[in-house]
């Protein structure tokens, strides 16, 4: 019987990649058979993480992007179809948070620096919008594919304090919808498009918001945990098995959801 997880062979382009979950999904992809494309800003770290799969026998590259600039971006293609000649999936990993677009708890609405909302809603909407928009089309050409964003339980429920990165993450949800349907009833039904969202894993964008540098809990890390029945936070390693069924023919038949990853998270209550 053939084997519905396979993808050995495959060219998968992760945008985030030097990011703590990019890495860590890019080295299992490509230890899995995959030819991973490690997207990020900083050369330095993707080349080191390049290096390691390569030591474990993997296959992968490192391109330094802007996934704000669609030049870049397009240059970022046509490089991955010089090395591979095909992009098999894409995976939307990047994105971020900053200071001015979240609400400290001493403070209100009326903090809020729209400039920086702005920015963090374009480097996490836009900047998954921009990727889509160049790396789809290769795809449309071989008539196949698979797209993955990233969301967030942010995009589900409207947590205190992060106004911008919630409404960036609750867009990306509905982008992915709409995207599934777009791409399913104008090219194929061959090329689909989810969304993983991640519960709390603990990333250098959030580990100082939820622990202390002793490496106890902050309150809203102490909140997290107790409205999480698994009482603790995500491995890296525990969203792979879900990017690898998203991207292989085991989800053949699922497009324009959103995969929750959060050990009960989204599902507590009281």
């Amino acid at each position: 019987m053939k084997n519905l997880f396979d993808i050995q062979g495959q060219v998968v382009v992760i945008t985030g990649g030097t990011g703590v979950l990019g890495r860590e999904i890019g080295e299992y992809l490509a230890l899995q058979g995959a030819k991973v494309v490690l997207m990020g800003r900083n050369e330095e770290t993707g080349k080191q993480i390049v290096g390691g799969i390569r030591g474990k026998g993997g296959e992968a590259m490192f391109l330094r992007t802007d996934v704000m600039n669609p030049a870049v971006v397009e240059q970022n293609l046509q490089d991955v179809l010089s090395a591979y000649g095909r992009v098999d999936a894409l995976l939307n990993a990047a994105g971020g948070n900053m200071p001015g677009a979240t609400i400290a708890p001493t403070g209100t609405f009326f903090d809020l620096k729209v400039e920086e909302f702005e920015r963090v809603l374009n480097v996490n909407l836009t900047g998954t919008v921009i990727p889509t928009q160049i790396f789809l089309r290769p795809m449309v050409e071989a008539g196949k594919g698979a797209i993955v964003n990233f969301s967030s339980m942010a995009a589900f429920r409207p947590m205190t304090r992060v106004c911008g990165y919630a409404a960036a993450k609750a867009g990306i949800s509905n982008f992915t919808a709409f995207l599934a349907n777009e791409v399913a009833t104008k090219f194929t039904s061959d090329i689909r498009v989810n969304a993983i969202a991640p519960g709390f894993f603990l990333t250098n964008q959030n580990r100082a918001l939820l622990t202390n540098p002793d490496g106890s809990l902050t309150p809203r890390g102490e909140d997290v945990i107790r409205q999480t029945p698994f009482k603790r936070f995500g491995r890296p390693e525990e969203l792979c098995g879900t990017i690898h069924y998203l991207i292989s023919e085991a989800s053949a038949f699922v497009t324009g959801t959103v995969a929750v990853v959060d050990g009960g998270f989204n599902a507590f209550a009281m």
